[in-house]
């Protein structure tokens, strides 16, 4: 069964954090191919944040928790 894209996963910037540890959890939790990943990383670091998944409300939530886990500021927010 298909869900509609409602929701988007957003990660922040953040001091902590490593672009290779930031690339590495979005490959293995977002399923992104590694240029991807890096893209991702480096948009978060000069815009302040960046979009790196969407998808239902449910599926964001466990992704948003996974990344709580992982130390990696995110938030889930509505597609418009």
């Amino acid at each position: 069964m298909e869900y509609n894209k409602t929701h988007k996963l957003v990660i922040y910037n953040d001091t902590m954090n490593s672009y290779d540890y930031v690339t590495a959890c979005l490959i293995g939790m977002c399923k992104h191919e590694p240029t991807q990943a890096e893209q991702c990383a480096i948009v978060a670091h000069n815009v302040g944040k960046c979009a790196v998944k969407s998808g239902n409300y449910l599926d964001m939530f466990e992704l948003k928790s996974t990344f709580d886990d992982l130390d990696i500021k995110s938030e889930i927010e509505e597609l418009c």
